[in-house]
């Protein structure tokens, strides 16, 4: 099976097998500010490098997660910020089924995520799973029995367009104020370190090892990211009483400090009932994606591959 991760600066493409092992794999910079075509030629193009590999196993379908509000059913993009110019409204599905000659499943990213850690992951075996992907922006997907929920209007999943005290009136990316992404995505956290510090370092790694070497404003900034987003997990906790909680994305890899406060925040939100809900990290990193679509293409197309 193909698979392809669409994401605002990059794109990534992979062959993967049913066991959901990378067999081979290639990237190249998403031309976001270039249109739709162009970002529909650079995946396709990848694909078909892959496919076209010495010893490479025969391909006839292609999974994918792309940025934007997705509707899986049609593959078609129904939305999508300015990072991506031209992408709302492509038949993302249709259009790379002509590039590539695959027939195509089509998710959202975060969702690709999702389905990754679930098949194969933190969340192999659950039959809910509730992931939270927390980097850039905030998101997350709620799996019941191997599919996403994709909502009423295929937007479900934005967990970061939630409000949070700890957001005060922060400016979201979405145009609303107080919302968690603007605080607790890794943009946010960093924004928050130069205000409390009065200087910006370089990013949010950096804060992370101020905060490793003992710097008390680092680790408070860090302390209160995990906190906002333990605090979101619990309410949701409780509303959808998943099997297991999954949190990856870049800003998940910022340290202990984090991660405790996260769990101490969903253990003071959640029922008594609910309070030993699994809290695991993502284990497939940066492959969850591809894996995922992958996945998704396995379950979607009858007449499967034998790789």
């Amino acid at each position: 099976m193909a698979a392809l991760d669409i994401g605002g600066t990059k794109t990534a493409a992979a062959l993967v097998t049913a066991r959901g092992e990378i067999v081979g794999r290639a990237t190249a910079p998403t031309p976001g500010q270039a249109g739709a075509e162009a970002i529909l030629a650079t995946a396709a193009e990848l694909v078909t490098r892959l496919g076209a590999a010495p010893g490479a196993p025969p391909v006839r379908h292609l999974g994918v997660g792309s940025a934007g509000v997705i509707d899986p059913q049609r593959g078609v993009v129904v939305g999508a910020t300015d990072v991506l110019v031209g992408w709302a409204g492509t038949p993302l599905a249709q259009k790379l089924e002509a590039l590539t000659g695959m027939t195509t499943s089509v998710v959202n990213d975060v969702h690709a995520h999702a389905l990754g850690d679930v098949a194969f992951g933190a969340g192999k075996g659950c039959a809910t799973a509730l992931f939270v992907g927390v980097g850039t922006g905030v998101g997350g997907s709620f799996i019941v029995d191997g599919a996403p929920l994709a909502g009423a209007h295929n937007a479900a999943g934005h967990i970061g367009h939630q409000p949070s005290p700890y957001a005060g009136e922060l400016p979201c990316s979405c145009g609303a104020v107080g919302h968690l992404e603007a605080f607790a995505s890794g943009p946010g956290l960093h924004a928050e370190h130069a205000r409390r510090a009065g200087a910006a370092v370089q990013d949010l790694r950096a804060v992370a090892a101020l905060a490793s070497a003992g710097d008390e404003i680092a680790a408070e900034v860090l302390r209160d990211g995990g906190a906002a987003v333990g605090s979101a997990i619990g309410g949701l906790v409780n509303v959808l009483d998943p099997h297991v909680v999954v949190v990856g994305g870049g800003v998940s890899e910022a340290g202990e400090l984090w991660w405790e406060a996260l769990r101490s925040a969903v253990a003071g939100e959640v029922l008594p009932s609910l309070v030993d809900t699994p809290i695991a990290a993502s284990a497939l990193g940066t492959d969850a994606a591809l894996v995922g679509a992958a996945a998704l293409a396995w379950s979607t197309f009858a007449d499967k591959e034998s790789s």
